[in-house]
């Protein structure tokens, strides 16, 4: 990925890339098949992650962040996109919890847990989806019901992202259940030694083996009230849907990022793989299709970083953010397809990394709300 074919990367944020690339390079990407294979990435990984400043960098220095902006954010995301890196989870961590906390939180909250999430000594999750509620947040069944001075949580939880690591977790839940949306909050969970959780199984999943996806599980659970997202009850719906802009914005740009690196790999095997005594690179089909998959990288890359101006700028609708949602995960998803097939038997082979970039991405249509629904966000907008 050229920086000068986005222009949003400038001054410092270039000093910024090059920390984290290097940072990928050295302590992240090496260890990617182990990670698979135990389906988490170690503990010691999150501190080591918070020391060379890897985590809240776009949160500010007075709750122990970077002090940056959403392009901090961004550039974390592209990085790992680009080495072929999935099992740490900063994009849920920082990207989307910490900005949850630093815009809705009290004072007490944001200074009480924004600089153990910044240090790596708390990770964190968003708990939304439910066995029966996935894209469909206002029908989520798990309940906070006031007991007193504390909420007594019952529900469960699936595909969560970070959840075998997570000790601080936002659960989305509804504190007045026959309100609809209305009736939905968000709840702060600190998970050490909690009586009434419980994680469920590490999920396997068909890619990103290595990111700690779990089930979680909440039994007649105490939490303070003081652990209410903000100051107000019912406030969740709305908290969900203005940041899920954020968070669908950093789902487009790691779909940039691997179509990009797709078709990197791609050209520099079929340069090198001879058929019938010629490069792949020589037939016509293979030109052709590396003509429309640079093609619409090209357009992905355009309006990605139109998006992230946008974003700088506080301007970015939901409309947008859906559309960059849908459509860079739906090509990135055709181009790595196109790519594999340039690999014949080998790309069906895991010990190419065009083949894991396959699996990898086909949940990207799935989560951030599935692309079915972004386009019904979309038509809503005419």
């Amino acid at each position: 990925m050229v920086t000068s074919q986005m222009p949003w990367i400038s001054g410092d944020l270039e000093t910024f890339q090059d920390a984290i690339r290097k940072f990928v390079e050295r302590e992240l990407a090496p260890n990617e098949e182990r990670w698979w294979k135990q389906q988490h990435i170690d503990r010691e990984v999150w501190y080591k992650a918070g020391e060379m400043g890897m985590l809240c960098a776009s949160i500010p220095e007075e709750y122990g962040g970077g002090g940056g902006t959403f392009a901090h954010e961004a550039i974390l995301t592209l990085e790992q996109a680009r080495a072929g890196v999935s099992s740490l989870g900063t994009n849920v961590h920082c990207g989307i919890v910490a900005h949850y906390i630093l815009r809705y939180g009290t004072e007490a909250q944001k200074r009480k847990w924004l600089p153990k999430m910044a240090t790596g000594e708390m990770v964190a999750a968003i708990a939304m989806s439910e066995p029966g509620a996935g894209s469909d947040l206002k029908n989520v069944k798990t309940r906070a019901l006031k007991d007193g001075d504390h909420y007594v949580i019952n529900g469960s939880k699936t595909f969560i992202t970070n959840g075998y690591h997570a000790n601080l977790v936002l659960v989305v839940c509804k504190t007045d259940p026959e309100a609809g949306s209305r009736g939905v909050s968000i709840v702060v969970v600190e998970t050490d030694g909690q009586p009434g959780f419980r994680r469920g199984r590490i999920l396997e999943k068909i890619g990103q083996k290595g990111q700690d996806t779990a089930e979680l599980f909440f039994d007649d659970m105490r939490v303070p009230r003081e652990n209410l997202l903000g100051t107000e009850e019912g406030k969740g719906f709305y908290q969900l849907m203005q940041q899920l802009p954020q968070e669908r914005m950093i789902i487009a740009l790691g779909a940039l990022a691997a179509m990009e690196r797709a078709i990197g790999l791609t050209v520099e095997y079929v340069r090198n793989r001879k058929v019938f005594g010629a490069s792949l690179l020589d037939l016509q089909n293979t030109r052709f299709k590396l003509a429309e998959c640079q093609t619409n990288a090209t357009i992905a890359r355009s309006f990605v970083n139109d998006c992230m101006a946008k974003v700088l700028r506080g301007e970015l609708d939901p409309g947008t953010a859906a559309m960059a949602k849908w459509w860079c995960t739906q090509r990135a998803c055709e181009i790595i397809d196109e790519c594999l097939q340039l690999h014949g038997g080998y790309g069906y082979m895991m010990e190419y990394p065009i083949a894991r970039m396959y699996v990898n991405a086909r949940v990207s249509k799935i989560f951030g709300g599935s692309n079915e629904i972004m386009k019904e966000l979309i038509a809503r907008e005419l």
